[in-house]
């Protein structure tokens, strides 16, 4: 498909949901590379297990696995815990697990034709960082193929899921760090990215924030930082510890948020403690209470048996009335430098149409 200026998806009309909008299913890549965990992966399947039970109380779960032998053994690990009617399973084989940023991106318009399309992006394992990487650069064409959606196709421009967060309304949230990057689109200008977001997403205010965490190998995604949780409201991270090195990347955030408008009007920011430092041996892990997940009816909220667990999950609470808020541990999964967020990538339900 044309990446021509009059067919992108913003001006055929397609805008990308806020997570909180109704989903059809979640889609996963089920876990199978033990370099991802190395010495801990005997125990993230039995994690993805009561990750897939909280998930799949909230909503279908779509799952790709490698091939039949990997179906009937992740079917296997499943049988107990979730009902078979609520899994789809895609043997669509993968890399890595990390389904927010290989697979396609859903936006849609209230429309009865086309309501939803999947665009597609390149994908480079964050830079390069951890080939190969061939078959995650399928799996977007594959989920929109599943789905008899239509496919906008970037092949030639590297962007994840992880580093975007959209209110739904026009704005999206990003960072310099990321977006920037030269391990990415080393041709692309800061304003040809801007253009970009615009014409793939329905956006028209591009708000971007600094670095990342600690031990983020992705180079700053937002969705470790900072989310909307209403149109105008955002969750951010914050490290009061100025003996971490967290505290001054994200103080920067915290004091910029505090210049950004949507719709002319000032941001409100709600603050989110952040764990204490997870490792892996001697490796700084990337935990955060950012990489929650919005589910219908549900926000599942990564914990990591910490004081500030409960903090976390009180506040994003206050953020979602109406909402259950579901904790699932991930000191397993966060030594694979994900959690929640970065394992999911939300299927939108068609729109509704307007009269």
């Amino acid at each position: 498909m044309s990446a021509d200026h009059a067919d992108t998806p913003s001006a055929r009309g397609y805008r990308q949901p806020a997570e909180w909008a109704p989903h059809e299913a979640t889609w996963l890549s089920w876990p199978h590379n033990r370099d991802s965990w190395p010495g801990v992966f005997e125990r993230v399947e039995p994690a993805m297990v009561e990750f897939v039970r909280a998930l799949a109380a909230c909503e279908p779960v779509y799952i790709n696995v490698l091939d039949a032998d990997h179906e009937r053994h992740v079917r296997n690990l499943l049988a107990a815990a979730v009902a078979p009617e609520r899994l789809r399973f895609y043997r669509f084989p993968t890399n890595d697990a990390w389904a927010r940023d290989h697979g396609a991106i859903f936006v849609t318009r209230p429309s009865a034709k086309e309501p939803r399309l999947a665009v597609d992006f390149d994908y480079n394992a964050w830079g390069g960082k951890y080939p190969p990487f061939d078959l995650d650069r399928e799996i977007g064409r594959q989920m929109a193929e599943a789905l008899g959606v239509p496919r906008y196709a970037r092949p030639n421009v590297v962007l994840e899921g992880g580093s975007i967060e959209v209110n739904g309304e026009g704005a999206v949230l990003t960072t310099e760090q990321c977006l920037l990057n030269p391990n990415r689109n080393p041709t692309l200008t800061r304003a040809a990215i801007e253009q970009l977001l615009r014409e793939c997403f329905g956006v028209s205010e591009i708000l971007w924030l600094g670095d990342g965490i600690e031990g983020d190998d992705t180079d700053g995604h937002i969705d470790d930082l900072t989310r909307f949780v209403a149109p105008r409201t955002v969750v951010t991270v914050v490290e009061p510890n100025r003996a971490d090195p967290n505290h001054a990347p994200l103080a920067a955030n915290r004091r910029l948020l505090d210049t950004l408008l949507v719709g002319g009007r000032r941001l409100e920011v709600v603050e989110l403690p952040m764990p204490e430092p997870q490792y892996l041996e001697q490796q700084r892990l990337p935990a955060s209470y950012a990489n929650f997940y919005v589910a219908n009816g549900a926000v599942l909220v990564p914990t990591f048996a910490c004081p500030a667990d409960g903090v976390a999950c009180a506040t994003l609470r206050d953020c979602f009335p109406g909402r259950r808020v579901v904790p699932v541990d991930c000191r397993v999964l966060i030594a694979g430098l994900g959690a929640l967020h970065c394992l999911t990538q939300q299927v939108p339900a068609v729109p509704a149409r307007t009269s």
